[in-house]
């Protein structure tokens, strides 16, 4: 049956949102519909058809994709969300209705690169001006750098690869006042852990490949926005650019939506775990990590999170240089060598924060290795990872 209720404990949300047994023969899930051409039963309905509600045409939406948007804005507490067809479409879909030739973004230092990307290629091309800030700088530091024409200030807490945590709540506040839109990248908390609108944020960005599916086998983009206006600005650049979520790709993820809140508890647990483990080793010089005091931003974290994940990472000793690295790497058993995370399998990937840091460059030759703890045995990790450490040793002695 169809729960006739709202609930807000989030367990609850994420497994009863987005469903409609009652409308479906009873069936728990709701059914995958592949779809372009989707009838109308008269001339005055097919010509009067409503933006953005119902189903008019496959690539503007299926019952099987509402379903996944239902349930994703019930969680993040949105107006309505919006699937497509990868993180990154996420991010450049949510963007591009903001901006127009000759405006301004400001982009924190430590977002994903891709994004960077989009904003010093296709942006630049089209006339958008893009400046990144030190995300320490907190709302005080971030007004220094608005301007008349700055239209969207991006965010990501915490940021990719480096995972400093901006003040999300002084800066939104410092470009609501402006009159800028606010988005941030929220995939590496989810809905469970950070709620982008009680914290002054217009648009949430998540790549739902990660936490969301869950098991490493589809891809997957969110945008949940705050408010009617900004979903049909954003509905709109993604309906103009032809985004859109596969159906089975949307059940995918609703699945793994079910059991977020459980995997998620288990990275958090283990990643901690492991987190406070490496910063015992020799090898290691600084644990990235939000929930340990040390890390740039503990505090922002402390005051505006309610848990962490599993991803973060670390850096070696000064010294150490590439070849150990692969020693260390290449013979891992347990942990992968691959770009993503969320999964339920551990990886660990070297990183380059020096290849595209401007604001804040990163120190030359410091090498930093990101980790995502999955779902397997802590034990067994710390294993793997001290077999890896003694490869590296042993490489970096020779």
């Amino acid at each position: 049956m169809t729960s006739k209720k709202t609930y807000t404990r989030p367990d609850t949300v994420l497994a009863v949102s987005g469903r409609d047994p009652d409308n479906n023969f009873g069936i728990v899930n709701p059914p995958v519909y592949h779809a372009s051409t989707i009838l109308s039963p008269t001339m005055d309905k097919f010509e009067n058809r409503i933006p953005f509600e119902g189903y008019g045409y496959g690539r503007n939406g299926t019952p099987t994709q509402k379903a996944l948007e239902d349930a994703v804005a019930a969680i993040e507490g949105a107006h309505r969300s919006i699937a497509v067809q990868s993180g990154l479409a996420a991010v450049t879909g949510a963007i591009v209705g903001f901006l127009k030739t000759g405006d301004h973004m400001l982009v924190t230092d430590n977002a994903y690169g891709p994004a960077r990307r989009f904003a010093n290629t296709t942006l630049k091309g089209f006339g958008v001006e893009t400046t990144y800030f030190d995300p320490m700088i907190g709302g005080e530091g971030l007004a220094k750098l608005m301007r008349p024409n700055t239209k969207v200030v991006y965010l990501e807490a915490p940021g990719s690869q480096t995972f400093e945590v901006q003040d999300v709540d002084g800066m939104a506040a410092v470009a609501k006042k402006a009159g800028a839109a606010v988005m941030i990248d929220n995939t590496w908390a989810t809905p469970l852990y950070f709620k982008p609108f009680d914290h002054g944020c217009d648009i949430s960005i998540h790549a739902g490949t990660k936490y969301i599916v869950g098991h490493s086998d589809a891809m997957m983009g969110i945008i949940s926005c705050a408010t009617r206006e900004m979903f049909e600005i954003a509905k709109t650049a993604c309906q103009s650019f032809g985004f859109h979520a596969a159906p089975d790709d949307c059940y995918l993820a609703l699945r793994g939506l079910r059991t977020m809140g459980v995997r998620l508890r288990h990275h958090e647990k283990s990643g901690l775990e492991i987190a406070n483990w490496l910063k015992t080793r020799p090898e290691v010089d600084k644990v990235l990590h939000p929930a340990l005091p040390d890390c740039p931003g503990h505090e922002n974290w402390k005051k505006q999170f309610k848990g962490s994940s599993g991803l973060f990472s670390f850096t070696l000793r000064d010294g150490i240089k590439r070849p150990a690295v692969a020693a260390m790497l290449d013979g891992m058993d347990i942990f992968g060598m691959g770009a993503s995370w969320g999964g339920y399998e551990s990886l660990m990937i070297p990183a380059h924060p020096d290849q595209y840091r401007t604001a804040v460059p990163w120190p030359e030759g410091k090498q930093l290795l990101r980790v995502h703890i999955g779902l397997e045995d802590v034990e067994d990790l710390k294993t793997d990872l001290a077999e890896g450490f003694e490869r590296l040793n042993r490489a970096h002695n020779a």
